[in-house]
């Protein structure tokens, strides 16, 4: 299933991700693609503060993965972008993160390619002139 939607700003994009909420069980690989400043880590707080977080979100561009446990879900919030071969991911324990149940949220996913399971919903998230479009892929 595809849906394609505009966002015209932050708001809209944290809107979207909300939705996501209802879509998404206790246990799902999502996929944030697009490039740097698309949305990705406002998509992500979306979906946070509609399962009831009102603390920071911020990309794990350095830590790779920030944990949150809300509302008996536990969500695990990837950013691969530092990431230069798909083997690091083998150091970190990529492997054991999956071995839980538990909602996925990946950036960059493209640099796991190999050690990351598929997805259950892809967005690819791309800047225009007045704002962002995505198209959402849906596997289930």
């Amino acid at each position: 299933m595809h849906k394609d939607y505009f966002l015209s700003d932050e708001t809209a994009t944290q809107q979207l991700g909300a939705q996501l909420c209802s879509i998404c069980g206790d246990h799902c690989i999502i996929y944030l693609e697009g490039e740097l400043g698309a949305g990705k880590t406002t998509l992500v707080r979306g979906f946070l503060r509609a399962l009831g977080y009102t603390g920071k979100v911020k990309s794990p561009t350095y830590t790779l993965v920030e944990h949150y446990s809300l509302d008996s879900k536990e969500i695990y919030h990837f950013d691969l972008y530092r990431i230069t071969t798909p083997d690091e991911l083998e150091n970190i324990g990529i492997r054991d993160y999956f071995a839980k149940k538990a909602i996925f949220l990946i950036e960059w996913p493209g640099r796991g390619e190999g050690f990351l399971p598929q997805a259950d919903i892809q967005y690819r998230i791309t800047i225009s002139k007045n704002g962002r479009n995505v198209t959402i892929t849906q596997k289930k």
